[in-house]
């Protein structure tokens, strides 16, 4: 039921893998390879049968509820199987192309009546190339619209493998500085560019389309300089794209980090104002590329929302006024 990957109403699946680290990822479960433990609060009875069943000594019982020792759990999964209430899951499970497929055209409905599809995302898709460029040709011989999100890092082949079976191509440009990019993601940017570059040229002779995205993230990609600098090096590389997103931070991830038993960095953030949001999207749009390409989304702070914050319970009159629905 995703409807910010592509157009239409679309599935999403999300290979596990990235090669890399950015210190604001939304997806922390998707950057390892192997597959990972988390435990629900909400659905915790505290019966500890986990506990009992884990042959690892993984599982411990505190005034938190379960901790998980990941130095010693091996993702075996019999904690999981035995959970009465569902609250331990594991991220992560090894399946086949064909059984992948026919669970996606389950929501083939959907995809018609919306003009949607499937969007390979990540992680980094591009990593398990061949098992990506398989499901994909099976979903085009099936007539599904395919789309491939990609945050560039990956090697040339890897994309020649899988562009071919493509309708959409989702390219992240994250941080236009190299010494940046470094610092926030753990690797250059320069493969980056190099791939998009080559995408950018296949894609002339092909019947693809490429959609680039910019997440604009507080103190790291939020900068004049940032947006300035990659519509530059768009319109100046002449970047066949047809849509420059800049999609607004949100703290919608907090709790991933938590049930993995990580601490975010950016935790402390909110939302953007719609303020600031416009600025970058102006700045975005005089930057050299075409300004109809520029678009952004996400959710922002509002105006009732910030006076929902400094008067922290308004009276529903003053909200209606706020929101224009009433004079």
């Amino acid at each position: 039921m995703s409807t910010e990957d592509g157009p239409g109403i679309r599935t999403s699946i999300f290979m596990k893998g990235c090669g890399l680290g950015c210190t604001w990822c939304h997806n922390p479960e998707s950057i390892s390879f192997k597959s990972e433990l988390q435990w629900l609060k909400a659905s915790c009875i505290s019966c500890n049968i986990c506990i009992d069943t884990c042959s690892q000594n993984a599982l411990l019982s505190s005034a938190k509820g379960i901790e998980i020792n990941r130095d010693n759990c091996t993702a075996c999964g019999e904690c999981v199987e035995e959970c009465p209430s569902a609250a331990l899951e594991m991220l992560g499970q090894d399946t086949g192309v064909d059984e992948l497929v026919k669970e996606v055209l389950k929501d083939r409905i959907y995809f018609e009546k919306s003009n949607g599809g499937v969007t390979v995302s990540g992680g980094e898709p591009a990593l398990q190339a061949d098992f990506t460029a398989e499901f994909l040709e099976k979903l085009k011989q099936e007539g599904i619209h395919t789309a491939f999100d990609t945050c560039g890092f990956s090697s040339k082949e890897s994309y020649e493998k899988i562009l071919p079976y493509v309708d959409l191509i989702l390219f992240d440009i994250k941080e236009i500085d190299a010494e940046k990019h470094e610092e926030f993601t753990g690797k250059s940017n320069e493969k980056i560019f190099e791939n998009l570059l080559y995408i950018s040229g296949y894609i002339k002779n092909h019947k693809t389309e490429l959609w680039i995205r910019t997440p604009i993230i507080p103190e790291t990609t939020a900068t004049n300089e940032n947006i300035i600098g990659i519509g530059k090096f768009i319109a100046e590389n002449d970047i066949q794209t047809t849509r420059w997103e800049l999609c607004a931070f949100n703290n919608l991830c907090n709790d991933k980090y938590e049930r993995l038993g990580k601490k975010w960095d950016f935790e402390q953030y909110g939302l953007f104002k719609s303020e600031t949001l416009e600025h970058f999207t102006k700045l975005a749009k005089k930057s050299g590329v075409n300004p109809e390409i520029v678009i952004s989304s996400g959710s922002v702070k509002n105006g009732a929302q910030l006076i929902k914050e400094i008067n922290n319970e308004p009276k529903p009159v003053d909200y209606c006024k706020i929101t224009g629905l009433l004079d």
